[in-house]
């Protein structure tokens, strides 16, 4: 293993045990020793990777956006019913959210960060789903005096108010919940030709299409102990913390020899240069 790829690992790691920390305790409470030690690494293989505690908040905030850009990216494609593509994305998503800390966590942090983000994921939400909903009013798949306004804030009211329940009881974002919201919505919303033709429990594979934002599946989130002590050490991996942008995830010339370590790197938005 190359340099990079522990390097990698190691950030993948801390971005994961941010998450969980986040999750469990709040930006507030969450510490900097505990997010070290649930990544298996060093203070300074921490402080290496991130300038201070905000740092890392941003890239679990980070992580979690390319990840719920990327499932919503795949719902605006496609063939068939544009009604069918909106139901199947927001199944897409839940099952991203059940799976994936990160994710959970950095849509959490982003929301309870206020006006002002540089990103606003909630709107990128409605803008995704107004989208698929003026999509299905120009093809005709809306009932006659359904608007995609008014639709897409039902859709937003619903589809948050399940993500925020969720925080405190998954069962929440299992299948048969979103299910039992679209069979609902549709008739309603759906032109009458098209209410028994969509399923309200989705196209697609009910799991496996959102691996995780997080290290790869099966690899211990304390890879990284050995090399973050190197790491902590700044000059041996390209210069101590805070020498870039933070969170830049530069931690070293050349990309990862891993294509699996790469793809996932990628996949959490990780400068590779």
């Amino acid at each position: 293993m190359t340099k990079q790829d522990r390097a990698v690992r190691t950030r993948l790691a801390l971005i994961r045990s941010a998450a969980e920390q986040f999750e469990d305790r709040g930006y507030v409470r969450a510490g900097l020793a505990q997010i070290s030690a649930g990544a298996g690494v060093s203070s300074g293989a921490l402080h290496f990777h991130f300038a201070n505690k905000a740092a890392v908040a941003e890239a679990v905030e980070h992580a979690a956006a390319d990840a719920l850009r990327e499932t919503a990216e795949r719902g605006r494609d496609g063939d068939g019913h544009t009604l069918q593509r909106l139901v199947d994305v927001t199944h897409r998503v839940a099952r991203l959210l059940c799976a994936d800390v990160v994710v959970r966590a950095g849509l959490r942090l982003n929301a309870e960060a206020g006006a002002g983000r540089a990103r606003d994921l909630r709107r990128e939400w409605r803008e995704c789903v107004h989208g698929l909903l003026a999509e299905a009013e120009r093809r005709g798949e809306l009932a006659a005096g359904v608007t995609p306004q008014h639709t897409c804030a039902v859709v937003l009211a619903a589809t948050t108010g399940i993500e925020v329940l969720a925080r405190e009881d998954q069962g929440w974002l299992a299948r048969p919940s979103l299910t039992d919201l679209w069979q609902l919505l549709l008739p309603c919303v759906a032109a009458p030709g098209l209410v028994g033709v969509l399923d309200p429990a989705g196209s697609g594979p009910e799991g496996g299409e959102s691996a995780g934002s997080g290290p790869e599946r099966g690899e211990s989130a304390g890879s990284g102990a050995a090399e973050g002590r190197s790491e902590g050490s700044g000059a041996a991996e390209g210069g101590p913390a805070g020498s870039g942008p933070a969170g830049s995830g530069s931690a070293g010339s050349g990309a990862p020899a891993d294509p699996g370590l790469r793809a996932e790197a990628c996949r959490v938005g990780l400068a590779l240069r």
